[in-house]
């Protein structure tokens, strides 16, 4: 498998589309830039099987998704369930992407934890029973609380991890405080790693009462200089994990789709099997 580069979520890259791509054509075209792609809208909703088996009908069969946990399950919506009530929302989250295990196109299920998910006994225990009910998947972890970090629990942390053998989620963001994660390069996984670039922009990370927050949190475009950092990093975790998944979120101004193309470049990565691009008449 291999480097794999893609960016989070299809529909919002118009570098990647011709004026005429409707909508419900944008995935098609996206496999043919790259090999990878998240689906972040399984975060808002558990997505019905029917879109699953539409978006593998519009991808080659060597394509992959990562699928985004559902916010009820990593407690985004801060309502409190029993652990009964838990399991059964993880077993409707995991039959809603059957389609995808079937095909064997499943990269990754992410889950995300919100910036108040912090190191204590409880959400130890809630990581222990996520991992228990979904044993069979390779299953991603990202924290978005410092904490599991901190020098006091760093190790443990990690250990925890390879442990349980959750996928870490490597983050590029800013250093925003409590809210935010250093970049740990540390693969946890036997096999699998994931990373997620989700910019710079320090000053629009986190809320600080601006109505306009989501749209400029990542806003931010990766110099070459940057990226070429980023390359070293993943040719060191290249020996230790074979199998590394790199995710571009950095897309509030548009500047996803092409810092993932220079990526790509700057790796010397082509890819084969994706879907076929459309000819533009004004290129030769």
């Amino acid at each position: 498998m291999g480097i794999q580069i893609g960016l989070t979520g299809w529909g919002d890259h118009p570098s990647l589309y011709s004026d005429q791509t409707k909508p419900e054509d944008k995935l098609a075209s996206y496999a043919s830039h790259f090999p990878v792609v998240e689906v972040d809208t399984a975060f808002y909703a558990i997505q019905p099987i029917k879109h699953y088996q539409k978006w593998l009908s519009q991808t080659p069969d060597r394509f992959s998704f990562v699928i985004k946990a559902f916010q009820q399950l990593t407690g985004h919506d801060r309502e409190t369930r029993t652990v009964q009530e838990a399991k059964d929302l993880v077993k409707r989250y995991e039959e809603s992407i059957q389609p995808v295990v079937e095909a064997g196109q499943v990269n990754a299920l992410l889950f995300q934890f919100p910036p108040w998910f912090d190191v204590r006994k409880e959400h130890i225990k809630k990581l222990r029973l996520l991992k228990e009910w979904l044993e069979p998947y390779p299953v991603a972890l990202e924290f978005r609380n410092r904490t599991w970090f901190d020098p006091p629990y760093k190790e443990q942390t990690l250990t925890f991890m390879r442990d349980h053998q959750w996928i870490h989620t490597i983050c590029d963001e800013p250093q925003a405080g409590e809210g935010s994660v250093p970049l740990i390069a540390e693969p946890t996984h036997p096999s699998k790693t994931l990373i997620r670039f989700h910019g710079r922009n320090l000053h629009g990370w986190n809320k600080n009462g601006r109505k306009d927050w989501r749209k400029v949190r990542f806003l931010y475009r990766y110099n070459e200089q940057e990226l070429s950092e980023w390359k070293d990093r993943i040719l060191v975790l290249e020996k230790k994990t074979p199998q590394i998944t790199a995710l571009f979120n950095n897309n509030s101004g548009g500047d996803a789709a092409e810092n993932a193309k220079q990526f790509q470049e700057l790796l010397n990565i082509n890819y084969t099997d994706l879907n076929p691009r459309q000819m533009d008449l004004f290129q030769f």
